[in-house]
């Protein structure tokens, strides 16, 4: 396995002119001006006495810069500690301050709301969207400063690190638990993301959209560290992806794959799928197999269309995604895939390619996975992992590391799930999220969920055990409760989504009660719900 570095050099040295980052309608760095940037940075850290291993914390919104100096960082041996900016102040100094970083790239306003006194041990503050020095803690930063550069630098003679086994970053990760964790990842964890995505995905030069935040494991390895060492032109959209804006950016830069979560194709699937596939037009071809499937390859080719109409492959990972926007994706003949992954795994644990992938599954192992059960393919387990692209621990958290592991030496994901003959794995829920009934039987929120989701009237949901009972919190879709008021004009339409949704269901996870909520979910930066927010 070739060290992800050394692939990011051969690129620099055969595409030096292409363009490598790019913001999306703003500045564009070819592979030789990221290889600059990165030399100038390196000799700043030098002379400013910043040692191989300190950490160094990049916390600001998704630019073209950012990933330069993510880079910058991860080639001079030092540990980058990316941050998501949507943090409050409070809960990024304490990430720094956790983390024992010394220097800070952030956003002009994020370097607004916070405080020094609240990260005693920084030495330096840096701008990441221009070349500038914030603030400066000692004399030897400041001189390093005003005296960096790059003169008489090559791009084609570049060469970075090999190491495999240091740590290369520490990523925090919040989950669902409320709970942060710095996960300590290699670079032989991150080379091996790479090898795979290029052995499963594409080993040649392309374009990609990067839309998901860079700051989550998720989307820098796949939307980031992966086309960089191939090659790509990354385009970075830079703002939330609202589906307006994601089909214009995709049409202009004519991606060859989509990396998205399934909060987004759920924004899609409802502006630009459901409406064509539940027309009065579709409805009246329903019973014309031959007129049917001609429409679905249409309405096929109109949704390829709006992704640029090069896409090869859509994956989809990060939460769960709901079964009615799955069988709608497959019904249509998406090249699609839902993968699976956490943080601990760099972030991936399970894919497959779309003509191989078995719908409601999350793909196969890529290493060791095996399910803690007496019959894997029928009774549900929890997923267990080992492989080279594993974490290495908790930073500063040795009871959260000894948890984590088997007495045997295998991760425990915290997921339920089964596995058939094939290997595809089929994800049942969350062990935390796992209610027991009175009677001894399991119940998994996410069927429940999965349920309430074909309701017309809901939204969104959230399944949860008050008391002994099955609860379900419910966001109605837009205009179904707009102008009621009377109590009893609720209560009806609760007692409607419940008395249709328990049709389907077991009696054991009968759901007692149905509560309307008049705001989204709050959600983490990969789109799963904040489930302990709601107990």
């Amino acid at each position: 396995m070739k060290h992800y570095l050394k692939k990011l050099e051969d690129q620099i040295r055969q595409r030096t002119h292409q363009p490598a980052l790019c913001d999306y309608q703003g500045q564009t760095y070819t592979y030789g001006q990221l290889a600059t940037i990165i030399e100038q940075y390196h000799r700043f850290f030098q002379a400013a006495g910043i040692q191989k291993g300190d950490k160094i914390a990049l916390c600001a919104r998704n630019s073209a810069r950012w990933a330069s100096l993510f880079l910058t960082v991860n080639t001079y041996e030092a540990v980058i500690v990316p941050i998501l900016p949507n943090y409050t102040a409070e809960g990024i100094a304490q990430l720094i301050r956790h983390s024992d970083s010394v220097l800070l790239f952030t956003d002009p306003d994020l370097w607004d709301q916070l405080s020094l006194q609240t990260m005693p041990q920084i030495r330096g503050v840096l701008d990441v969207r221009e070349d500038e020095l914030f603030w400066s803690g000692d004399q030897q930063i400041l001189k390093a400063w005003e005296e960096k550069g790059a003169d008489g630098f090559d791009p084609r003679t570049v060469s970075y690190p090999d190491h495999m086994d240091s740590v290369a970053i520490i990523n925090y990760t919040s989950g669902t638990s409320g709970d942060p964790k710095g996960v300590m990842l290699t670079y032989g964890a991150m080379s091996d993301v790479v090898e795979n995505c290029q052995n499963l995905l594409s080993n040649k030069p392309d374009t990609i959209l990067s839309m998901l935040p860079l700051a989550h494991i998720y989307g820098l390895a796949m939307e980031f560290i992966y086309p960089c060492c191939t090659g790509f032109t990354i385009t970075f959209l830079g703002k939330a992806p609202s589906p307006s804006l994601l089909v214009k950016a995709m049409q202009e830069v004519k991606p060859l794959l989509v990396i998205t979560v399934p909060l987004i194709m759920e924004k899609i699937h409802a502006n630009y799928i459901k409406p064509h596939l539940y027309s009065h037009p579709a409805k009246a071809i329903g019973t014309m197999p031959y007129i049917r499937l001609a429409y679905y390859k249409t309405l096929r080719q109109k949704v390829m269309d709006l992704f640029g109409g090069r896409v090869q492959s859509i994956i989809i990972g990060g939460a769960p995604l709901s079964w009615k926007v799955e069988s709608d994706l497959k019904r249509i003949g998406l090249p699609y895939v839902v993968g699976y992954g956490l943080t601990e795994a760099c972030p991936l644990l399970a894919i497959e390619s779309p003509e191989n992938y078995a719908p409601g599954s999350c793909g196969k192992a890529i290493h060791d996975i095996r399910i803690d059960s007496s019959d894997p393919e029928r009774i549900p387990g929890e997923i267990q992992s080992r492989g080279p692209n594993l974490f290495v621990g908790y930073y500063k958290n040795p009871k959260a590391d000894e948890a984590a592991r088997t007495e045997d030496g295998w991760f425990r994901t915290g997921d339920l799930g089964v596995m058939d003959g094939e290997g595809n794995i089929f994800i049942r829920g969350r062990i935390k999220a796992l209610i027991l009934s009175a009677s001894g039987q399991n119940i998994y929120p996410e069927e429940v969920e999965q349920e309430l989701s074909r309701h017309a009237m809901v939204e969104e949901s959230l399944v949860l055990d008050r008391a002994g009972k099955i609860i379900a919190l419910v966001y109605p879709k837009s205009g179904v409760v707009p102008y009621l008021t009377e109590e009893k004009e609720l209560t009806a339409i609760c007692d409607r989504i419940r008395n249709a949704t328990n049709k389907h269901l077991p009696p054991f996870s009968q759901i007692f009660r149905v509560e309307l909520v008049d705001v989204p979910f709050e959600r983490t930066a990969k789109g799963t719900i904040k489930r302990h927010l709601y107990q």
